[in-house]
């Protein structure tokens, strides 16, 4: 999916995934009780600083930090845009 920002130095544009609704064993989670998802796929990737190429790019998964970024809302969709030191590993 392409998105029209394109986030500044070493800053990346992610989207969440959703969270689990069900557990393994098939009971319901209800929305008040699930936990703020920390992992998601790129959708941009700023151009880096002088002497920091980025590492990861657009299209992969990645886990993030629990309070890492600010959360984003653009055309209707969550977003969160963080540094890319936030990120803690590609899936």
């Amino acid at each position: 999916m392409a998105i029209n920002i394109k986030p500044l130095a070493d800053r990346v544009i992610i989207e969440p995934v959703a969270a689990e609704t069900q557990t393994a064993s098939g009971l319901y989670i209800p929305d008040s009780a699930q936990e703020k998802q920390q992992k998601g796929k790129i959708v941009a990737v700023g151009s880096g600083k002088k002497d920091y190429e980025m590492t990861v790019k657009v299209g992969d998964t990645v886990i993030y930090g629990k309070y890492a970024g600010s959360e984003l809302k653009f055309d209707g969709v969550d977003y969160m845009i963080m540094k890319e030191e936030d990120i803690l590993a590609i899936v």
